[in-house]
């Protein structure tokens, strides 16, 4: 009896049971799906940047102050007003006509002048929609994280060191001297500069290079070239053996500006790079549809040869830049310049 009913009751428990098995397994899809639902990547609504330069029809630009010649010449005046110009001011009218075009009706650009390590920051706030300023798209320094990078519009740029020590000079291109018969191998990169005094622009590429590399370096940070260059001219006895910076900047500066400085070069002669770099035009990271526009102007203008013509325009060519300021420059709200702006100075690094 007791056999019989226990088999009677597992017949009627079998589906029972089954029917258990089913609203559980239900359950549990259900509570994955809560699960998978909740992990599921929500992207953040970007702002369209693009839309609102059209509908304001201006676009805020960041340059610096302080003169990255060729690309930025200093600021002057003029008899029409204040101007700058020079390649990346060439290179902001063709994305500023482009961008007229693109929104069917004149858009302005509204630039701000401001110390080069502000660019960042001033851009991280939202006060400018793009900058440029021989901007290397290759420095793995912290305060340049978080932002996005056109596509190159100058490729040929990297760090580089001028003297008007022919000693140092010396000095360093017999560290770079190839191997030979019971002479050291070759020095290579930061090593060459061991025990000399080191001057970098604060915030610059050069800056980041040496706080990364030059341990073994004193090195001198400046507010701008400008400040370098008066700083090495005027204290000889502690002096500056070596300016650090962006080689086409330094290049063009030792021919037809600083000619008593000398770039320095490889035992063979060849251009001593520290680094390659290339300079593009700097972005927010969420301005996506800008960020495709600047790319596409950069490269129409590089597949039509346009690029190449402003280069040699602003690198091989001769000309007095006010004339091309006063002709052709863009014009600058001096409100948007940084306040009292100065060459600045020199010191020591405190925090090496």
């Amino acid at each position: 009896m007791n056999r019989r009913d226990s088999g009677v009751g597992g017949v009627n428990a079998a589906p029972r049971w089954a029917l258990l098995c089913v609203a559980l397994a239900w359950l549990s899809l259900q509570g994955c799906g809560l699960v998978y639902d909740a992990l599921q990547y929500v992207a953040p609504a970007a702002t369209d940047e693009l839309d609102a330069i059209c509908r304001l029809q201006r676009v805020h630009v960041g340059m610096a102050v302080e003169p990255f010649r060729p690309f930025v010449f200093p600021a002057i005046w003029t008899d029409e007003g204040s101007r700058i110009t020079g390649l990346d001011v060439e290179l902001v009218r063709h994305i500023v006509d482009a961008l007229s075009q693109q929104c069917g009706r004149p858009v302005t650009p509204v630039l701000h002048l401001v110390r080069f390590r502000d660019l960042f920051l001033q851009l991280s706030e939202g006060k400018l929609d793009l900058f440029v300023s021989a901007v290397p798209s290759n420095v793995p320094a912290p305060a340049w994280a978080g932002f996005a990078y056109s596509i190159p519009y100058f490729q040929h740029g990297g760090l580089a060191g001028i003297t008007r020590r022919p000693d140092v000079s010396d000095r360093i291109r017999q560290r770079l001297q190839p191997p030979s018969e019971g002479v050291p191998g070759a020095q290579a990169g930061a090593q060459v500069l061991d025990g000399l005094a080191v001057a970098v622009q604060d915030g610059t590429a050069s800056q980041h290079y040496a706080a990364a590399n030059l341990k073994s370096s004193r090195i001198v940070r400046c507010d701008s070239l400008p400040a370098a260059f008066e700083s090495a001219e005027a204290v000889v006895d502690q002096g500056i053996d070596v300016i650090l910076g962006a080689r086409p900047v330094l290049e063009y500066m030792v021919t037809r500006v600083k000619k008593e400085w000398q770039l320095i070069t490889q035992a063979d002669g060849k251009p001593f790079f520290l680094t390659h770099a290339q300079y593009a035009v700097v972005m927010s990271e969420g301005s996506y549809r800008l960020r495709w526009f600047v790319n596409g102007v950069i490269f129409r203008l590089d597949e039509s040869g346009q690029l190449e013509r402003m280069r040699a325009r602003w690198m091989d060519e001769s000309y007095a830049f006010p004339r091309r300021a006063a002709a052709e420059g863009l014009p600058f709200d001096v409100e948007k310049m940084v306040v009292h702006y100065s060459q600045g100075a020199c010191r020591a690094d405190r925090m090496r």
